[in-house]
Parts: structure tokens; C-alpha cells; sequence
């Protein structure tokens, strides 16, 4: 159970406090309710480049790395199709930098054409070698835009090509900055030893007269359910042949995103689950494969991928993936095998729940979804799945005309 305790600022700045007394290490937490789904679909890859361009001094403070380096904190930040988050660790006595530093970039980024030339070419390096020039690193520049038709998460992060990024002007960027870098379109997490009186005084000294943005309606296209197979088949300069099989499935808060993660875990989650056993070690048809879900805010992906042994037929290794997802969809899995997975889900979240950065990051992300008290039900939802349902799921989401496939041949 973790506690906590919320306020919103004038400004529509949403804080949410949680006090953990057992470390002098405090966590703040700041997650912006922009994504690569967000974008322009002529101008993709900018929220990522903001991740970037964040870091490269804002009014007061030239440098942010330095100042909370120097008071020994440590500072980072991810984006993904939904969100942007930022995140720093910092002894707490020196708690009140944090909120300085952030504040400021929230309050006025510079931008100048040296810093957006410098961000923009290293978001175009990371382009090139994460996905261009990597082994399977194009896998999901193939499959996103197979899989969605009309729904942005056809892109990933990184944007739908180079160019997008290399024409990025400052006029872009400020226009991106001034729409989605507003405190009512942001959630700030603070975990560790602190008072809530403290907290609610630092966010009104630093973040309480920064103006709020335009309130934006986000308008996202949903995605037709797909009634027809897809295929692509693609040669690379890579070591062994693959298949990637994608299936479109419910959003992070359906009710039956829980059935569909724990059907994942069922199906490949160790090396006693279901697809290792029969495809890797008993058939010896791959050398490895996963099934994992997106878990996105709209609706996702759940995917299978698995590299094949050399001399196996491409037909033949996606013949016994349909067959394993078939038996899943007409028998009932074991009560211990779906126990098992359960019960690992659950040291997952107990895990989750230690570290005062993680529980930073899971109160925000489950503010944004709805309620921040989300956090505390995840182990009684994933409890209340039943064999019944984890079927009806597998029937819901394994159907032929629900699949996109990329058949990735070794060149």
C-alpha cells in the first residue's frame, strides 16, 4: 500500500506527495502529457527531441546538469508514444534546487539555433544507429505502420524518418514547447522524507505563478478494428531469420488489459512458459522467442517475436506459434500456470513499490490514467483474473484477421 496525498495548484499543476522516512534520498517526478501520438504526422519525432532539448538550459540556468550535480543528484528522462517524463534524486536537504531547476524549465526554455543544431544532431545520430544501423533495429519502422492504418502509434518515438527532425526550426520547437510544457497539461511526483506543508510551499513559491497553457482537446483518430491478415516480408544484413506477429489489443485502462498481460506472461515469461517449452525446447524451432504486450494508453499491441534456427522454414516456425496460440484460445490453462504467473507479477509490484524514484514514476503514470490509487488495486486486478477469462481474451485478441505479420529474412 502506498500512501500519499494530492493538491492542484492554480495553474492546473497537479502534485501528488508521498512520504517514505526511510531514506534521505527524495525523488521528483515530472510527467508531461505529450507523446509521439501527439505529433504532427509531417513533423514526427518532436517530443522526443524535446527530451533532448530540456537539458539545454533554460532562463536562469544555463546548464541544468550542473547545479544538481554539484548538491549530488542525479537527473534523467524517457519518452514514449504517450507520455514525457522527467525525473532527478537528490539528498534532501538540498530538495529545494530540485524544484528550482524544474520550475525553470517549465517557466522559459531557451532556445537558440546552436542548442536545437546540437540536440537535433544527436536525436539524428541516435536515428542512424539504434534503428538504421543496428541488427533488427528497423523492426518497429515496419511494424507500426502495418499494424495502425490511422492511429498515430503508426510511428514510434524516434519519428517516422530523419528528415522530419532535420527540418525542425525554432518556430517549430517554440510552438511544441508552448502548446504541451504548461503545468495544467503536467503531474509532479515528490517521494521521500518530506512534509506535505513543505511541498504544497515549494510548488507555490516555484511552480505557482507560471502561467498555464491553452487547454488543448486531444482529437486522436481511433484505430479501425483490422479485418484482414497483414503481411511484409523484408531481407536484412542480419544473423538469423525472424518473425515478428503483432495482434491489436485493449488500452492500459480496459478492464481487460490484466487478463491480456497475464496471457503474455502464460505464454512466454521464464523458461517453464509455454512457447519456450514447446518452440525452443522441445521442437527446437527458435532460439528464442517472447511474447510481451505495448500496455499503451490507447489501444495496444501484443506481440510475438522469435528468432529462428538456422535451416527452419519461415511457414513452419509460424505454423507452431498459431498452434500454441490456438491451444491458449480452446483449453483452460492450469490453476498452477496461471498461479505461477501471478505470483510473479505480484514480486514485480512488490519491487515496484521499494525504490522511492519507482513509486514516484507509478503514482504520476497512474494519476494520468484516471487515479493514482490505481496503484494500490494492480495486485487485486492481475489477482482476480480467472482461467475463463484469460481464454475469452486469447480468443478476443488471436484471430487471424487481427494479425499483422513481418517476416524478416537474413540476407
Amino acid at each position: 500500500m502506498i500512501s500519499f496525498e494530492k493538491f492542484t495548484l492554480d495553474n492546473g499543476l497537479k502534485v501528488i506527495v508521498h512520504q517514505d522516512k526511510s531514506t534521505p534520498i527524495v525523488a521528483l517526478n515530472i510527467l508531461y502529457d505529450v507523446g509521439a501520438r501527439d505529433e504532427d504526422p509531417d513533423k514526427t519525432g518532436f517530443a522526443h527531441l524535446f527530451e533532448h532539448l530540456m537539458f539545454g538550459g533554460s532562463v536562469n540556468i544555463p546548464k541544468y546538469d550542473i547545479p544538481l550535480e554539484n548538491a549530488g543528484g542525479e537527473n534523467n528522462a524517457f519518452t514514449n508514444n504517450d507520455i514525457t517524463n522527467y525525473y532527478l534524486t537528490i539528498p534532501r536537504q538540498n530538495l529545494e534546487l530540485a524544484f528550482w531547476l524544474e520550475s525553470d524549465r517549465m517557466l522559459d526554455l531557451v532556445f537558440s539555433k546552436k542548442s536545437l543544431s546540437v540536440q537535433r544532431n544527436v536525436v539524428i545520430e541516435e536515428f542512424k544507429q539504434s534503428y538504421l544501423n543496428q541488427p533488427y533495429g528497423d523492426v518497429w519502422l515496419l511494424l507500426r505502420p502495418l499494424a495502425y492504418k490511422v492511429h498515430p502509434y503508426q510511428w514510434s518515438t524516434i519519428g517516422k524518418e530523419i528528415s522530419h527532425i532535420e527540418n525542425a526550426t525554432i518556430e517549430d520547437v517554440k510552438v511544441f514547447y508552448r502548446k504541451y510544457y504548461n503545468p495544467n497539461n503536467a503531474i509532479m511526483t515528490v517521494a521521500g522524507n518530506v512534509e506535505i506543508k513543505e511541498i504544497e510551499r515549494l510548488a507555490q513559491k516555484w511552480f505557482g505563478t507560471i502561467k498555464p497553457g491553452e487547454k488543448h482537446i486531444r482529437n486522436i483518430p481511433p484505430e479501425p478494428a483490422q479485418t484482414e491478415a497483414r503481411t511484409l516480408t523484408t531481407r536484412r544484413k542480419v544473423p538469423f531469420d525472424s518473425i515478428y506477429m503483432v495482434y491489436h489489443m485493449c488500452s492500459r485502462s480496459n478492464k481487460e488489459y490484466h487478463s491480456t498481460d497475464l496471457l503474455s506472461d502464460i505464454l512466454s515469461n521464464g523458461y517453464s512458459s509455454r512457447l519456450y517449452l514447446q518452440l525452443v525446447k522441445e521442437k527446437r524451432l527458435f532460439s528464442d522467442i517472447h511474447a510481451y504486450i505495448s500496455g499503451d494508453i490507447d489501444n495496444g499491441l501484443f506481440i510475438v517475436t522469435g528468432k529462428l534456427i538456422k535451416n527452419i522454414k519461415m511457414e513452419d516456425a509460424e505454423s507452431a506459434i498459431i498452434d500454441e496460440l490456438e491451444t491458449v484460445k480452446e483449453i483452460l490453462v492450469r490453476d498452477e500456470e496461471l498461479q505461477k504467473v501471478k505470483n510473479k507479477i505480484e514480486s514485480t509490484l512488490e519491487f515496484s513499490e521499494i525504490n522511492v524514484l519507482d513509486k514516484a514514476m507509478n503514482l504520476a503514470y497512474a494519476e494520468l490514467l484516471g487515479d493514482a490509487d490505481m496503484i494500490n488495486r494492480e495486485k487485486s486486478n492481475y489477482h482476480a483474473v480467472t482461467k475463463e477469462q484469460i481464454r475469452k481474451t486469447a480468443q478476443e485478441v488471436f484471430r487471424t484477421e487481427n494479425c499483422s505479420t513481418l517476416y524478416y529474412f537474413a540476407n
